[in-house]
Formats: C-alpha cells, structure tokens, sequence
C-alpha cells in the first residue's frame, strides 16, 4: 500500500501559487489596463471618472500584491515576472491615453517621455543584470517614485473633469487646479525616475567595466 505524503501547509503547488491571492491581484491590474482604456477613450467626463476609479483600485493592488505575498509567504516566480509588467503596463497606457487628447502636452510630454524611456531601459538592464546574477535591491525612494507617479497620473486622468468641480479656482494659464497638480507631480515623478535609474545604470556599468578588466 503506496502511503500519501501530506502537502505541507503554507506551500502550495505551483497551481496554488499561481492562483494565489496576490497573484490574481496582479491579473487584475493587468486585465485593468483595457478597461481604463475603453472607459477614458470616448472622453466624456463620466468616462474619465470611471476610469479614474479604475486606476486607482489598479494601484492599491500594486501595494497589496506584495505586502500579502510577504505576509502570507506566496511568492512566485509567475509573481514576480507579472509585477514590474503590470506596473509598466499601467503606468506607460495611462501616459499614452493622457498624450493622445492633450491632457499632457507641450513641454509636459518631455516628462512623459522621460518616464517611459527610463521604464524601457530599466526592464532591458534588469534582465542582463539578472542574467550575470547581479542584484539590485528596490530603493525606498524607487518605491516613493512609483507612488508619486500613480498619484501625478490620477490627478491627470481627473483632469478636466476635476477641474471642474474647482472651476473657481485658477492654477496658471488656462489650465485648472487638478490638471495643473498633476503636471506638477508629473515633472517631479520624472525627476525621480531620473535618479532611481541611476542605481540600475550604475549597477549595469560596474559589471561591465569589471567584466573587461
């Protein structure tokens, strides 16, 4: 008679894993990037309201994906390949939604663009530097960086919307409050999306420099 071993708690098989709650957090922030989208596209105020709620549930779960998965001991290797994508996913549609009716235009465009190349060239060194099993630990400030700029693109994705329930109140120019805050932050996101990216480039160089000593 073939004896069962039983299954140890708190590991659970790779289907477990994979359909653990942080994890199906993680789908979700996935599967909310063409909501966001179909919502915030026909550019009605109602629409970028519902899109709005959208992405900030979207953005809670990118702290809750992994404070549970700490908490709970369910770290995956799915988790951790689907989180920075989810989070590029979000961040990089949103700007490109922003960009495509004007609510971040003119010069604002150069900080999108900054946080968008910065996002690209971070994910191709991560995945040498993973390649030559070189770590680079997120930062706190990395982590206030992302927080920033889910805070700029609420602001932004409120935008004319927002601004009008403060109608009375003039930023600068023709642009009202809510949109104005969210360009704000976005300039500063940028800023610290230029600093973070440091750590990763300056990382990648120091192998390299040492790999042709």
């Amino acid at each position: 008679m073939v004896q069962q071993t039983p299954s140890m708690p708190g590991r659970p098989g790779r289907a477990g894993r994979a359909l653990s709650l942080p994890n199906i957090l993680t789908y979700g922030r996935i599967l909310a990037v063409p909501a966001i989208v179909a919502c915030y596209m026909p550019g009605t105020n109602l629409g970028r309201w519902i899109a709005l709620a959208i992405f900030i549930a979207a953005s809670v779960t990118d702290y809750l994906d992994g404070y549970l998965a700490r908490l709970w001991h369910q770290q995956s290797a799915i988790g951790r390949m689907l989180d920075p994508i989810a989070d590029k996913l979000l961040v990089a549609t949103t700007l490109l939604l922003l960009a495509s009716d004007n609510t971040v235009g003119g010069w604002s465009l150069v900080a999108a663009i900054i946080i968008l190349v910065r996002e690209v060239a971070v994910s191709g060194l991560r995945e040498f530097l993973a390649e030559v099993r070189v770590s680079v630990p997120v930062s706190r400030l990395a982590k206030w960086k992302t927080t920033m700029q889910m805070v700029a693109l609420a602001f932004l994705i409120a935008g004319p919307a927002g601004d009008m329930l403060f109608s009375g109140v003039q930023a600068m120019g023709e642009l009202g409050i809510i949109s104005y805050i969210g360009l704000l932050l976005l300039w500063i996101s940028a800023l610290f999306t230029l600093y973070t990216g440091y750590d990763y480039f300056r990382a990648g160089i120091r192998h390299i420099i040492s790999e042709e000593m």
